[in-house]
C-alpha cells in the first residue's frame, strides 16, 4: 500500500505541472470524508485567505505549508515566515516559489526563537489526529503575545478523530490519524491546550478562528 506522503507528493507534482491532482480523504471503509483541492493549495491566496494573512504581523510558522501558498505571500509582504511540512515534494515546491520551508514534523524540536503566529490552514488542525495535542504544541511555539490562526469546519458540523486514508481514485494510502473541528467545538478544545478563542470569522464559505494564550 502506498504511503500518504507519496500519494500527496505525487498529487502536488501533477498539479504544478497543470494536470489533475485531485485527492480524496476517506474513512477506513472507503467512504468519502472530503475532497482535497490541491489546485487551490498551489494557486495564489484567495480572498478567503486574506483574514489569516492580514493578522500575521510578525514571525509566522505555517504548519503543513504544502506548496507554499501562504508562506510565499507572507514572505512577499515582508513578514518573516517559515513553512514546515512532512512532504519533501511540498517543501521543494514551496521553496521554488520563494518561501523558506523545511521538511519537519511540528512535534519535533524546532530550534530558534518563538513565533508571533502559527497557521493551521486548509484543515491542518487535523494533523496528528489529536487537536488538543496539536494546539498545545502551537502554544509552546508562540511568543507570550502570539496567536494561533486556524481554519475550522462550519459551526453545527460534527467534529471527528480517527484513521483516514488518501486516494487519487487509482491508489489508496496507508491509514493515518487525522481530525476535524468545527467552529463551535474549538473553544473547549483550545482551553484544554491553554489557549482562548478570541475571534471567529467566515469568508467565501470557509471558517477561521484566532486563539491566544
Amino acid at each position: 500500500m502506498t504511503s500518504a506522503l507519496t500519494l500527496y507528493g505525487g498529487a502536488l507534482r501533477r498539479t504544478a505541472a497543470g494536470a489533475d491532482g485531485a485527492l480524496h480523504l476517506t474513512d477506513p471503509a472507503g467512504r468519502l470524508l472530503r475532497q482535497l483541492d490541491t489546485a487551490a493549495w498551489y494557486a495564489a491566496p484567495s480572498r478567503a485567505d486574506a483574514g489569516m494573512l492580514a493578522r500575521c504581523c510578525g514571525p509566522t510558522l505555517d504548519i503543513g505549508c504544502g506548496p507554499g501558498r501562504l508562506a510565499t505571500e507572507l514572505t512577499r509582504r515582508g513578514v518573516p515566515t517559515l513553512g514546515i511540512d512532512l512532504s519533501p515534494a511540498a517543501v521543494r515546491l514551496a521553496r521554488s516559489r520563494g518561501a523558506r520551508a523545511l521538511v519537519h514534523d511540528v512535534f519535533a524540536p524546532l530550534p530558534g526563537r518563538r513565533f508571533r503566529h502559527t497557521l493551521l490552514a486548509d484543515g491542518n488542525i487535523g494533523i496528528g489526529g489529536d487537536p488538543v495535542r496539536l494546539l498545545a504544541r502551537c502554544r509552546e511555539l508562540l511568543s507570550p503575545d502570539g496567536t494561533v490562526l486556524a481554519e475550522v469546519d462550519p459551526p453545527g458540523t460534527q467534529g471527528w478523530q480517527g484513521p483516514v486514508a488518501l486516494t487519487d481514485t487509482r491508489r489508496t494510502s496507508e491509514p493515518f490519524a487525522w481530525a476535524a473541528v468545527s467552529a463551535d467545538e474549538l473553544g473547549p478544545l483550545a482551553a484544554r491546550a491553554g489557549l482562548r478563542q478570541c475571534d471567529t470569522w467566515t469568508e467565501e464559505g470557509r471558517w477561521f478562528a484566532c486563539l491566544n494564550r
